[in-house]
């Protein structure tokens, strides 16, 4: 498997530690808001943050999350054919420069989703968690109420539309599960809460670029058995590994060091190898440690969780697991 890092674009303490930590693979989060140039669909813009990216040591294998204003796409609202064109061009552009892997999801309105984001944890680090009761007396938001069927009529309006891109460009597509897994969040509809709403939608489209995005965190809060989950899923279906750890359940759980929760994390790594898996795999969200500068306020992109320092302690961690079951060169 190919260990690899979220990294951010700015050049910050992040880039340090991973360097030395022998992380030499890249998964990036290249949205205007970050990067100060215009969405990857401009080739241009694309092609300067693979080459910068590349000066400081690192290769992007891979893009996660959305790269831009994806809400009319979401939301199936006026204007989504012409986003979806900018998302095939992403994808072309994506192809031309070697990055393989697109981490996608299909959370409408809000992303991942916490209510706290600086709760105390184990020796004072900060996790954050999610409580269902409190996200649901936030109300509704300026959109109101969206089913869960008008979201599943966007998905297949807009999968059917960019596979195709995504087989002819050779990027391979992991379908992220939505985080929280929860039915609804504040009256917006969530649809792949589950491994079974994972395969029902890579059904929708017979394409080799679909795949899942394997967020242990994500299925274990979900109810799901993660071993039995990576089986179930298999070697073909599972194209990206997030690594993390909850306690737990989907309507109320809190983050925690990749040591202390209720994954059997050594069964994991075992099951992996088993399958064979070859795919990009890296630490997910991590509590912050003692001199991490944590954002208290919102959960937005990769201000909360991707720390260096809990970083430094799950990297570390994956490693160990990892060599000891077989795969050396990470």
């Amino acid at each position: 498997m190919q260990l690899c890092m979220m990294i951010p674009p700015t050049e910050d303490r992040r880039w340090t530690v991973a360097r030395q930590m022998g992380v030499r693979f890249a998964i990036a989060k290249l949205a205007p808001e970050l990067t100060g140039k215009a969405p990857p669909w401009d080739y241009d813009a694309l092609a300067s943050e693979v080459k910068r990216y590349q000066a400081g040591g690192f290769k992007i294998i891979g893009l996660e999350g959305d790269q831009f204003d994806m809400s009319r796409i979401k939301l199936g609202l006026p204007g989504r054919d012409e986003d979806i064109a900018r998302y095939c061009d992403m994808l072309a552009n994506m192809g031309r420069l070697g990055i393989g892997l697109l981490c996608f999801n299909f959370m409408a309105y809000f992303g991942w989703f916490r209510t706290r984001t600086g709760l105390a944890g184990r020796g004072g680090a900060l996790v954050s968690d999610f409580d269902a009761e409190r996200a649901e007396a936030l109300g509704l938001t300026e959109i109101g109420t969206i089913s869960q069927d008008a979201i599943w009529d966007n998905y297949k309006y807009f999968i059917r539309r960019v596979a195709p891109a995504a087989e002819k460009a050779g990027v391979r597509m992991a379908l992220h599960p939505d985080d929280p897994p929860v039915p609804s969040l504040r009256g917006v509809g969530r649809i792949f809460t589950s491994v079974a709403a994972l395969e029902r939608g890579l059904d929708v489209v017979d394409s080799s670029a679909l795949g899942i995005t394997f967020c242990q965190g994500t299925l274990q809060t979900a109810g799901e058995d993660v071993v039995a989950a990576a089986h179930r899923l298999g070697r073909d279906r599972i194209a990206f590994v997030h690594i993390r750890d909850v306690r737990g359940t989907a309507e109320r759980f809190t983050e925690t060091f990749p040591d202390e929760g209720e994954i059997d994390m050594p069964a994991a790594f075992a099951a992996y190898r088993d399958l064979g898996l070859t795919c990009p795999i890296r630490p997910d969200h991590a509590p912050a440690m003692d001199g991490d500068y944590v954002a208290t306020d919102r959960v937005d992109g990769i201000n909360v969780g991707y720390e260096a320092n809990g970083m430094i302690f799950t990297v570390g961690y994956m490693k160990g697991l990892l060599q000891a079951y077989g795969w050396r060169d990470v």
